[in-house]
């Protein structure tokens, strides 16, 4: 059971959420509000979330900041971004604050709720422009540059990966075997200099 926390201040959008995951099995609405501070005074010290869906432009306290407030409570909870904004600057104060995922409104329901199961399994969601900008900001030219060294293949998990997928998830999606996907990480790591799943996807390369 995937417990489940929504700020949003718009009504039609937070009943749309709401409704939607009451419906999905392995799905539990706990604390649902409309701004950081009452969702922050409705969440009972007895309760604890898997993951909170929090907009950014909120009455009093941005999501932003909430996400600061979240993880004070509760450091094991994560959170996803569902937003109007895809501009940098939100979207890495975004990460930088401890957001897990970065979401666009537009995205489907359903492809929240396989967003919210993959950040629950390991992954890090992001619509696929907001993941594209991220690699872009860091580093344009290397990421240009680093690409040219990968198979197709490699370059088809990376962009799973930047989707937010897990190992599991990649494997299904290409229909090769799990251990052949972490044998390609292995190698996809070694060619863009980096050591985890978040240096992936920012590409910090040297």
């Amino acid at each position: 059971m995937i417990r489940l926390g929504i700020i949003e201040d718009d009504e039609q959008i937070r009943a749309a959420l709401l409704n939607f995951f009451n419906e999905q099995q392995g799905f539990e609405c706990l604390v649902v509000a409309d701004s950081v501070e009452r969702f922050m005074a409705q969440w009972e010290d007895h309760l604890f979330l898997d993951v909170v869906l929090s907009d950014i432009g909120l009455p009093g306290e941005s999501g932003i900041r909430g996400i600061s407030r979240i993880k004070k409570k509760s450091p094991k909870c994560q959170v996803i971004m569902l937003t109007v904004y895809d501009d940098a600057k939100r979207v890495f104060q975004a990460l930088c604050n401890g957001a897990s995922g970065y979401l666009l409104k537009q995205t489907p329901l359903q492809k929240i709720k396989e967003s919210v199961i993959s950040l629950y399994d390991g992954g890090a969601p992001m619509s696929p422009g907001i993941a594209r900008l991220v690699v872009e900001y860091f580093n344009p030219k290397n990421s240009q540059d680093a690409a040219e060294n990968l198979t197709p293949r490699e370059e088809q998990i990376v962009a799973a990966i930047e989707e937010g997928l897990t190992n599991k998830e990649v494997a299904i999606r290409l229909d090769i075997a799990l251990e052949t996907v972490k044998y390609h990480i292995k190698n996809i790591y070694k060619k863009l200099e980096v050591n985890s799943r978040h240096g992936l996807i920012s590409r910090k390369y040297k």
